[in-house]
């Protein structure tokens, strides 16, 4: 069910409101609930995980990511230009990060690129059967796509704070659904109770 442009942006605003009145203190004790949950992802040596660097009150994914590594996964994180994402750049230590014209930071042009198998997707809002509403101009999908165009095997773990969920979610014909979520509560498969 495609809701229309006005009532899907309401939702998206709703719900990333909810997440802004977090108060910060809970906010870190929760992204590290969900670095501890995040151990149910199952990664092997040789993964190569997308994870993002925060911004604004999104969920802290950098113990997370750092707890994938430790588990010998390679990290990348998106790059952008103009506001679009053109690939993912390898997190590695001593490699500059860079800040983008959209404000996201990313390793800069010396860091390998490389094709995630396992992507944290960021989300603004999302429902229990794993339709999400984005958080911005939909970068996330359109690399989803092209990632998956490639042939690539591409697990996708949403991330978001219990607050975001909602009860009617836009099941639009271009959106992947993103099977597990990932919250302060645990991970949660699409059409688990939440």
């Amino acid at each position: 069910m495609a809701l229309p442009g006005g009532q899907e942006q309401a939702i998206r605003a709703a719900a990333l409101a909810r997440r802004d009145a977090l108060d910060p203190v809970y906010r870190v004790e929760a992204s590290l609930r969900i670095a501890e949950f995040g151990a149910a992802i199952p990664v092997s040596a040789g993964d190569v995980v997308a994870g993002y660097w925060p911004m604004h009150s999104q969920v802290d994914v950098r113990p997370l990511m750092f707890g994938l590594r430790e588990r010998h996964a390679r990290l990348c994180l998106p790059v952008f230009h103009n506001a679009t994402c053109t690939d993912f750049r390898e997190l590695l230590r001593g490699v500059p990060l860079i800040e983008a014209d959209s404000g996201m930071v990313g390793p800069g042009a010396e860091a390998p690129v490389l094709d995630p198998t396992v992507m944290l997707v960021p989300l603004a809002a999302f429902d229990r059967g794993g339709h999400r509403i984005v958080c911005g101009a939909g970068d996330y999908r359109r690399a989803i796509a092209r990632l998956r165009a490639g042939g690539a095997p591409l697990r996708l773990v949403g991330i978001a704070f219990d607050c975001q969920q909602v009860e009617v979610e836009p099941d639009l014909p271009h959106d992947a659904v993103i099977p597990d979520i990932l919250t302060e509560t645990g991970l949660h498969t699409s059409g688990s109770d939440r």
